[in-house]
């Protein structure tokens, strides 16, 4: 699993949320370029992408996952799920704060659908 979140903070909060649950993750990575380089070394099953990161909307990364079948979960602070749904219908979309129970519920679901 890649998480992408420029927050750091979150971003280990949710490394380590997933990680108790049980899944390999890996950054997290605060922009789209590392995000990039790290999708490119090791394609993950599940990704949770904040929606703008430290140099950019993450959207460009996300379509092409997508586009190899990759399980896309966002997680926004500015954008609601609703917003998030307009464009990619099919993702998942988690509001910032998230509770770490909602979070892995959104994995488990990603990793059935996979």
């Amino acid at each position: 699993m890649l998480v992408a979140e420029d927050e750091l903070i979150v971003g280990y909060d949710l490394c380590d949320t997933v990680s108790e649950a049980g899944y390999q993750v890996d950054g997290p990575f605060g922009n789209l370029s590392s995000a990039m380089l790290a999708y490119q070394k090791n394609k993950p099953d599940i990704a949770i992408l904040d929606v703008q990161l430290g140099d950019g909307i993450v959207y460009p990364l996300a379509e092409q996952m997508m586009a190899e079948d990759v399980q896309v979960i966002f997680h926004s602070g500015q954008l609601t799920p609703a917003d998030v749904a307009l464009r990619f219908p099919n993702a998942q979309s988690l509001s910032k704060p998230c509770p770490p129970a909602e979070v892995i519920n959104s994995v488990q679901v990603a990793a059935a659908n996979h």
